[in-house]
């Protein structure tokens, strides 16, 4: 399966473009993705999981909706998916 990952902000610097594809097994996650990312980009190391769940302020959306008001790291995904992926934003 395909999954283009977008990235903004920093994020954007640490994987160095703005959107990447991957190919991905049946059984992927969300959280199995952000845990890839992570290990993958020295930029994401311990940026996107904290305890295995999304670190708080960070925005996930699959395909536009926030993974956190679906299953969160268990939200399945499926091909053709777009995984978006937003640093906290800080600033009044």
């Amino acid at each position: 399966m395909e999954l283009e990952c977008r990235f903004f902000a920093t994020y954007r610097e640490a994987v160095g473009q703005k959107e990447l594809t991957r190919t991905i097994d049946d059984e992927t996650t969300v959280g199995d993705v952000l845990a890839a990312l992570e290990a993958e980009y020295e930029g994401l190391e311990g940026q996107l999981l904290e305890d295995g769940v999304i670190r708080p302020q960070l925005s996930v959306l699959k395909n536009g909706r926030d993974v956190t008001h679906m299953a969160g790291v268990e939200t399945g995904l499926e091909d053709g998916d777009r995984l978006s992926v937003f640093p906290p934003v800080a600033g009044g």
